[in-house]
């Protein structure tokens, strides 16, 4: 089936600047696909990114966004939520840029819950500025920090984010399209702090360090090493190890910030519950 692109993407953008066999370009079809399935109007939408590569997005999606700085996508995101409640935001971010610089950010915005639904194009390495090693590099795998095997243990960002209470958390990869798409729906429509894990593929920078003919060996990678979680709980511990785990590690309710910060106005000024505490949008920001 046939997918005009075209209307989501601003006109005179393309060609884009990621390399041949970057799972980004996957990655934003993905989004696009899903907000398309919505339904949802993209004056009533915002794309927010941070630092690296995968921030190019925001230039080529047309949507209201905004490219920020390193680490800190989410406080912009954060500042934008709180004054328009009624904006579907979205971040994209990389994995160094989401959970080392950013690292202490993402923590909180899992803790309070905030209605956002942060993408993370987790490709295990810094790509856009030089190949350093990231938080999620594995372990004894090559950068250029770590040119005799990175020592360092790497974070879970799924058991990262479910552990400092985001709502919603999945796994997936660029290669697994189908369930990229189903994931990305679920994580926008939820109410609540959404976190969605993308093992992404960077073969320019990490790929040919570490052993991969090309980008079509990391996507066949991919598609071999990844394993459903409810697959795993069937397993053998010895025989889930080295595997990635993908699906959806948690789902549920719980108090939305912004919700709780209006009702919390509310009470301190006097005002009538559900009345109205921001002008009323326009259709653009």
């Amino acid at each position: 089936m046939s997918f005009n692109y075209e209307e989501y993407i601003r006109k005179g953008t393309l060609p884009h600047i990621w390399c041949a066999g970057c799972g980004h370009g996957i990655l934003m079809k993905s989004i696009i696909r899903a907000i398309a399935k919505l339904g949802i109007d993209k004056n009533k939408i915002s794309v927010v990114s941070g630092i690296g590569c995968v921030s190019r997005m925001t230039g080529y999606l047309d949507f209201n966004t905004l490219h920020t700085t390193h680490g800190r996508a989410i406080t912009f995101a954060t500042g934008l939520k709180m004054v328009r409640p009624d904006m579907t935001v979205i971040l994209v971010c990389g994995d160094g840029d989401a959970v080392a610089i950013g690292g202490n950010h993402f923590i909180h915005a899992c803790r309070r819950n905030i209605d956002l639904t942060m993408i993370v194009a987790n490709n295990y390495i810094y790509g856009m500025t030089g190949g350093q090693v990231a938080p999620t590099t594995p372990l004894n795998d090559i950068s250029t920090t770590t040119p005799y095997g990175n020592i360092d243990r790497d974070f879970d960002i799924c058991r990262l984010a479910e552990g400092a209470g985001a709502t919603f958390v999945a796994r997936t990869t660029s290669f697994h399209t189908e369930q990229m798409d189903q994931l990305i729906i679920q994580a926008i429509k939820h109410k609540g702090f959404s976190v969605v894990d993308v093992i992404d593929s960077c073969w320019t920078v990490y790929g040919r360090r570490n052993k991969f003919k090309d980008h079509v060996a990391m996507l066949e990678w991919q598609r071999d090493i990844a394993l459903p979680l409810k697959a795993a709980e069937r397993m053998k511990p010895e025989d889930v190890k080295g595997k990635i785990l993908t699906g959806i590690f948690c789902s549920k309710e719980a108090p939305e910030y912004v919700e709780e910060y209006r009702k919390l106005q509310e009470r301190v000024r006097g005002v009538t519950p559900g009345q109205p505490q921001y002008e009323q949008p326009s259709d653009h920001l």
